[in-house]
């Protein structure tokens, strides 16, 4: 999801807009996501706006794909993301929620979306009547980030060195946008979050950061882990679930050996938002990518 600026031009369209929670079957969990099925009227400064006043971190924007993607399926699309400031290149939780938005008015099966980031697929199965889809990400990458840059992160979240897990270092981690990950060394810490908010979002402009990946790994087989992601570049304190974050997380575990592929990590997030998200990321031996798995579910008018 790294954050690009949105052009301005006249509104020219008033599309139905859908609202559902990603990586959860409870409407008051996980992430709200915005999807608007039919944004083909629509210019960067109407699609920003929109995103504003729906005011969640990100909504997405479908439109028919590029040449080279559309077939006879019709099940391809170009997609884009706006969060409440900007457009940015990849959103995992807005991803999960289109696919089970369209699987819900076409049916279960693979998708695949043109993002700014590159091509997904998403593959959308039906098990006991609930839809769960799973996200293949880009080519990631990880890095090593600047002693200076970890210091002024670590400076704006209020942390000492000693707040960090040895075993677990920093990077920036890449799977359609850049997240700077850190391992809290205790669950108290990764609780305990109260962030300078613009002095982060400023470091995180000058990096092209998306969100921090705060993660804690619990104790035993490793493959557990609870997650948060402050996201101020977005205007958003922090993401409740964060389906790019996760993917790039999956690169850093495989690119730091922490497991052995083929595995499957559970991310716990948005229980210290009271809003319980569950997401999963499978590692396959054969494949560098992440597969990111989670459900969606509609958010009622009532509950808005």
């Amino acid at each position: 999801m790294a954050v690009t600026r949105a052009a301005t031009s006249a509104v020219t369209s008033d599309p139905r807009v859908l609202r559902y929670a990603a990586f959860s079957d409870d409407p008051a969990g996980g992430n709200p996501a915005g999807v608007v099925p039919d944004a083909s009227g629509l210019d960067d400064a109407a699609m920003l706006k929109i995103a504003a006043e729906l005011g969640y971190s990100e909504t997405a924007f479908l439109t028919p794909p590029p040449k080279r993607l559309a077939d006879a399926s019709g099940r391809s699309f170009t997609i884009r993301y706006f969060s409440p400031l900007a457009e940015v290149s990849f959103c995992g939780h807005a991803t999960i929620a289109s696919a089970v938005a369209l699987a819900e008015r076409i049916g279960p099966g693979d998708l695949v979306f043109a993002t700014p980031a590159g091509v997904v697929p998403v593959a959308v199965e039906s098990a006991d009547g609930v839809l769960r889809a799973t996200l293949t990400s880009v080519e990631p990458r990880v890095r090593e980030a600047a002693p200076e840059d970890l210091d002024e992160a670590l400076a704006a979240l209020g942390w000492a060195r000693e707040d960090l897990n040895p075993d677990l270092p920093p990077r920036i981690a890449f799977a359609g946008a850049h997240h700077l990950i850190l391992a809290a060394a205790t669950r108290e810490r990764l609780a305990e979050l109260d962030y300078d908010f613009d002095r982060l979002a400023a470091l995180m402009r000058r990096l092209d950061l998306t969100t921090l990946h705060l993660v804690w790994r619990e104790p035993g087989d490793g493959y557990v882990f609870h997650v948060r992601d402050p996201f101020p570049v977005g205007g958003v304190v922090e993401d409740p679930a964060t389906g790019a974050a996760a993917a790039a997380f999956g690169a850093y575990v495989r690119e730091l050996g922490l497991v052995a592929p083929p595995a499957t990590l559970t991310l716990h997030q948005g229980h210290d938002l009271g809003r319980p998200g569950l997401l999963t990321v499978e590692l396959r031996a054969d494949d560098p990518r992440s597969h990111v798995s989670g459900t969606a579910t509609v958010i009622p008018d009532d509950a808005i």
